[in-house]
C-alpha cells in the first residue's frame, strides 16, 4: 500500500468538522426514522436537502462531479452511489443504505447507514449487524501509531469470517475542506502498511460488505452500483478525527438508527 501526503488538522478545524457531522448526525437519524414502506427514494431525498438547508448547511453531493441529487440511496444489491427516482418505491423488508455529505463553513461532512425498512429478514438483519460492526473495528484501529492498513485489516478480517466479502473497487478517503483528500482508506490491507496514523488526520472510513461475491459493476445511469451477481449489499460510513486520545467520530447519531426503520 503506497504512503501519500496529507495535511493534519488543527484542534480548531477539527472543532468546525465536528460540528458539521453533529448536523449530518442528525439528518440521517432523522432520515432513517422515517423509512418505511411505501416511501420513494426521492422522498429520502427530499427531506434529506430540506433538512441540511434548515442548517444553514450546503447539500454536498448535490452537482458533485455531476450528482444530481443531495443524498444517495441504495437499495438491495445495490451498494453505493444509487440515484434517487421517484419510481424507487421502497418496499418491506429492502436493506436501504442511506450516503449523505454536506459542507458548513466551508468544512465536510460524510456519513451513511444502512437500515432495513419495514421488518427485517434474517439476511438483511445480519449483514446489516456485520457490517456495522466491521467499521466499529475499522474505527477502534485509527488510532496514532497504526497505518491505514490497520483499519482495513480490521475491516476485512471480521467481514470475511463471517463468510461476507469487501468490495475493493471503492474505498474510504481523507476529508476536510474537500469531501475527497488524501489518503485512500481500504476496507481491506495488511497490518503496518500505508500512512502512519497521526493525531490531526480525518477520515472517511466506509466498509462495503456484499453477502455474495465481491466484484461489482456500474449502471448505465453511470452513478449506481450494484453487485454482479445481484445479491445484498451494505454500506456504514463515519468521518472519523484522530486524537490524541484515539478516534472520535465526528456525526454522531442515536444508536437506534443504525437498525431498523419503523413500519
Amino acid at each position: 500500500m503506497r504512503v501519500e501526503h496529507f495535511r493534519r488538522k488543527t484542534p480548531e478545524e477539527i472543532d468546525l468538522m465536528r460540528a458539521a457531522g453533529a448536523v449530518l448526525g442528525a439528518c440521517l437519524a432523522h432520515l432513517a426514522s422515517i423509512t418505511r414502506p411505501g416511501l420513494t427514494a426521492l422522498d429520502l431525498d427530499r427531506e434529506a436537502e430540506t433538512f441540511i438547508r434548515d442548517h444553514r448547511c450546503v447539500p454536498g453531493f448535490l452537482g458533485y462531479d455531476g450528482f444530481p441529487n443531495s443524498l444517495c440511496v441504495s437499495v438491495n444489491e445495490e451498494v453505493v452511489h444509487g440515484i434517487p427516482r421517484a419510481s424507487r418505491v421502497l418496499r418491506d423488508g429492502d436493506l436501504v443504505a442511506l450516503d449523505c455529505g454536506l459542507i458548513l463553513d466551508g468544512w465536510w461532512a460524510d456519513s451513511g447507514l444502512s437500515v432495513a425498512c419495514g421488518q427485517a429478514s434474517p439476511d438483511v438483519a445480519r449483514l446489516i449487524d456485520v457490517t456495522r460492526e466491521a467499521l466499529e473495528r475499522g474505527i477502534a484501529a485509527a488510532r496514532p501509531g497504526n497505518h491505514i492498513g490497520d483499519i482495513g485489516h480490521a475491516v476485512q478480517a471480521y467481514a470475511e469470517a463471517q463468510g461476507y466479502s469487501l468490495v475493493r473497487e471503492y474505498v474510504g478517503h481523507g476529508i476536510g475542506r474537500n469531501m475527497h483528500e488524501p489518503p485512500q482508506v481500504p476496507n481491506y490491507g495488511q497490518p503496518g502498511s500505508g500512512n502512519l496514523l497521526k493525531p490531526g488526520y480525518v477520515l472517511a472510513i466506509e466498509p462495503m460488505v456484499n453477502a455474495g461475491r465481491a466484484q461489482v459493476r456500474v449502471l448505465d445511469d453511470e452513478w449506481t452500483v450494484v453487485t454482479v451477481d445481484g445479491r445484498l449489499s451494505c454500506y456504514f460510513e463515519h468521518t472519523v478525527a484522530i486524537t490524541e486520545d484515539g478516534p472520535e467520530v465526528l456525526p454522531m447519531r442515536p444508536a437506534h438508527a443504525t437498525a431498523t426503520a419503523p413500519v
